[in-house]
């Protein structure tokens, strides 16, 4: 579990690179928040359908054009293989990296998005790769090449993961099936705010990323997600940076006693009864009224068009918590 956390916070510094997206069907216009500056993301797209190739985009690694609709895509990221397979594009995606496990056809390797290797990637003959970041040179040396690549770094808000799919969508030939993906995402979060959220604004809660503590802010995707419901995340003081995944310690969770409780690693041990068992812990609220939900780390870590079924199950679950309570 560690590992995944320091695995977290290593994409969101990556993130901080930002992506703005320009090509002969979308512009994207984007700032982004780094680990040490305050700075907010905003981003304002505007989209005119067209399919077209040749297109250019303008991803974190700069202009990328793309000749011809591409027939083998390599995306070693597990957001973006989701994103893939959502506008349509699946057929077309001939590998993916070995954390990429949905949709259930996605053709999942021992690729990694983390270490990536050239010649294993090149083995597959691609014609676009999409990668999550650059561990040095692998950028490089898919352009020597003459292979596209797309460097799309983890989305720090929602307007980061509409523009990822509308990327995506000119980038594979379909930005129609995008900005249908992206409107629907839209009206389907706006409808759980407004069905849920005034029922459960002003909540307190705490979301445990792994046992040693990290944990998501406001200034995270899956915490504006929370954001939006009125919810309010007991990480938020502790990132005053707006890194998006601090680390708290024990005594600050007891002194700040949310309401509920998060867990997104019960699938690796943790549970209630776990969490009970930690010094001082016993006596917080949200452990007296087991107030205490577990999410799918996947669900709450990818930003996708499940995002929208996470979000509406974390928002009726802490519904008939404040309900009962």
């Amino acid at each position: 579990m560690r590992r995944i956390a320091l695995l977290l916070v290593l994409l969101v510094v990556v993130a901080a690179c930002g992506a703005e997206t320009q090509s002969t069907s979308s512009t994207i216009d984007s700032t982004t928040t780094s680990a040490d500056s305050s700075t907010t993301t905003s981003l304002e797209t505007t989209t005119t359908v067209d399919d077209r190739f040749p297109v250019t985009v303008t991803a974190a690694n700069g202009e990328v054009e793309i000749a011809t609709q591409p027939e083998a895509i390599v995306s070693l990221s597990p957001s973006a293989t989701e994103n893939l397979f959502a506008v349509g594009a699946g057929d077309q995606v001939v590998a993916v990296d070995d954390q990429s496990n949905y949709p259930d056809e996605a053709p999942t390797t021992d690729l990694s998005g983390f270490t990536p290797n050239l010649e294993a990637i090149l083995e597959f003959e691609p014609d676009l790769v999409v990668v999550t970041f650059d561990p040095g040179d692998l950028i490089a040396g898919l352009e020597a090449v003459g292979v596209p690549v797309l460097l799309l770094p983890s989305a720090t808000s929602v307007e980061d993961a509409f523009a990822e799919i509308e990327i995506l969508g000119a980038a594979s030939g379909h930005a129609v099936e995008a900005g249908e993906i992206v409107a629907e995402m839209e009206a389907g979060l706006e409808a759980i705010v407004a069905e849920v959220g005034e029922q459960i604004a002003g909540t307190t809660i705490y979301h445990e990323v792994d046992s040693t503590l990290y944990s998501v802010s406001s200034s995270s995707y899956v915490g504006e997600l929370y954001e939006m419901l009125g919810l309010v995340n007991i990480a938020d003081e502790a990132d005053p940076d707006g890194f998006g995944y601090p680390q708290l310690s024990a005594e600050y969770i007891v002194a700040e006693d949310p309401d509920v409780i998060l867990l997104a690693d019960a699938g690796y041990g943790e549970s209630i009864d776990t969490l009970r068992a930690r010094p001082g812990w016993a006596g917080m609220k949200a452990l007296q009224q087991e107030s205490v939900i577990e999410i799918d780390p996947d669900l709450a870590s990818r930003w996708t068009p499940r995002s929208v079924d996470f979000l509406r199950s974390v928002a009726e679950q802490i519904a008939a918590l404040v309900t009962v309570g």
